[in-house]
């Protein structure tokens, strides 16, 4: 059924729709609780890790009723992402991405997808992800480019605030786009939410991350939720139930007879 295309496509890669206005001040740099360039390199420090077994499950809202959906998503790190769905005991798709693009079956229609990151910045209403964006999308860290000349910090009860003083703008085929930022993180500086919306459309991404722990001496969450909102607006909610760092084998081969379709 092609219901489940979204949640899947969604991983191929895996509120409001205006952010509130930020009425702290913002932080100083003498601050004993951390410089601005203290802040700056540790939000953006990668994960350290060679290959990361996840397994998750995935409930989605889109309008159409989804059943709960058991993944298990399997990293390595700036190689490739692969993931394998089931759905009452049965297999639904498959799909892995590396730095040329996408690839996945669903098995409902028998239809798969081959394509460059168009097709998941399409489902996620936004222009510049790329594999490295979705890497780090997947593991909870900072995905968009942030520095001190184009964000503002700010601290407050919860820990600290980030929020572009200037639109980010991105060219993708000829076309920019741009958008207002903002984006949370705790007091350990895990990052707990980023919001983005388009300036002259509707279209508004959200994900919120919670129940941080540690994991081979890297820091992972336990909740993802994403919240898109567009011509159509749906949210999936991703619970990582296991972290493993042993290497799996990822096999990939379409089915015969699928029929090869395209997101509208």
């Amino acid at each position: 059924m092609k219901r489940y295309i979204v949640p899947f496509a969604a991983l191929l890669a895996l509120s409001s729709c205006k952010t509130k206005p930020v009425t702290d001040a913002p932080i100083s740099t003498t601050a004993a609780t951390v410089s601005d360039a203290a802040f700056f390199n540790k939000i953006n420090q990668k994960t350290d890790f060679r290959q990361l077994k996840i397994n998750s499950r995935i409930t989605a809202e889109t309008g159409n009723y989804i059943p709960p959906l058991d993944a298990t998503i399997y990293l390595e790190k700036d190689r490739k992402i692969w993931i394998n769905l089931v759905a009452i005991f049965l297999n639904v798709g498959r799909g892995i991405a590396t730095q040329d693009g996408i690839k996945g079956y669903e098995k409902w229609n028998k239809t798969y997808i081959e394509s460059d990151f168009t097709y998941l910045n399409k489902l996620l209403n936004v222009n510049f992800i790329d594999y490295s964006a979705f890497q780090d999308l997947l593991l909870g860290k900072t995905f968009i480019p942030v520095n001190t000349k184009d964000f503002a910090v700010i601290q407050n009860a919860q820990g600290y605030q980030l929020k572009s003083q200037k639109n980010l703008r991105f060219v993708t085929d000829g076309v920019t786009t741009e958008y207002s930022a903002v984006l949370d993180y705790d007091a350990e500086l895990h990052l707990t939410k980023v919001a983005l919306q388009q300036v002259q459309a509707r279209d508004y991404l959200e994900i919120t991350y919670s129940n941080w722990e540690s994991f081979e001496n890297i820091q992972l969450p336990r909740m993802v939720k994403m919240v898109i909102k567009g011509k159509k607006d749906s949210q999936i909610l991703i619970e990582n139930t296991k972290f493993d760092a042993a290497a799996m084998q990822t096999p990939y081969q379409v089915p015969a007879n699928y029929t090869k379709t395209e997101i509208k």
